[in-house]
């Protein structure tokens, strides 16, 4: 399990999360819902290292992440998706995914089957470059990168953004099917408030970096949560 302990992040003197707690656990899918500029994005980059909190703790089941260097957390079993995806537009498809080889040991470095089974379009595509593919194909190669590191946890941001329908029905699936799998613990970033309901199991609302509303997926009050995510 992830557990974020009442994390504050500065950014300068601007603090951007105060006293930020949520659990990620093994087998299921935590959403994090909010408006633009509440302080998710900020949440990820410090469940994965890249801005390191003031104070509080970020822990994986009783190791103490708070201050791990990111590629540190890459090996224990952290897998980011981030905004925006930063996919390498000059290298291949295959060559993307290598990238994920990283954090694996020399013998074990593979590209699962499973990875094209969950988005095929990747397997027809490996000899082309990343920047020559759609907004869409060029999410589901980050999610895909990510899995090749394969990863005990899960963080996307905002996976949906930009992403045609039929594309973001796809990532859905996948992410289930991932959760079923329970291998891996899954946080996701989102603004898509339908989706994000869908396929959650437990969620948490934030607003003005703080925490405003968490639970799991039966005790959702829909009404206070869209009334926090409408501008």
């Amino acid at each position: 399990m992830l557990t974020v302990d009442r994390i504050d992040l500065f950014y300068g003197a601007a603090q951007a999360l105060r006293s930020v707690s949520v659990k990620a656990q093994t087998g299921r899918i935590l959403t994090v819902l909010g408006r633009n500029g509440v302080g998710k994005s900020s949440l990820l980059r410090a469940i994965v290292g890249q801005h390191i909190p003031r104070s509080g703790a970020i822990r994986w089941n009783d190791q103490d992440m708070t201050k791990m260097a990111p590629y540190l957390r890459a090996k224990a079993g952290f897998g980011y998706v981030p905004q925006g995806r930063e996919i390498f537009p000059l290298l291949t498809v295959r060559e993307n995914l290598m990238t994920g080889y990283a954090t694996r040991p020399r013998n074990d470095r593979v590209i699962d089957d499973e990875i094209f089974s969950l988005f095929p379009v990747l397997n027809d595509m490996l000899g082309r470059r990343g920047g020559d593919l759609s907004g869409g194909q060029q999410q589901q190669l980050a999610i895909a990168r990510a899995l090749v590191t394969k990863p005990k946890l899960l963080v996307l941001d905002e996976p949906t953004e930009g992403i045609q329908p039929s594309i973001i029905k796809d990532i859905g699936r996948a992410l289930v099917h991932l959760r079923r799998k329970g291998e891996m613990a899954i946080l996701v970033v989102e603004q898509y408030f339908e989706w994000a309901r869908d396929i959650c199991d437990d969620y948490a609302v934030m607003d003005r970096g703080v925490v405003v509303l968490a639970g799991t997926r039966q005790e959702m009050d829909e009404t206070a949560v869209r009334a926090r995510m409408t501008v």
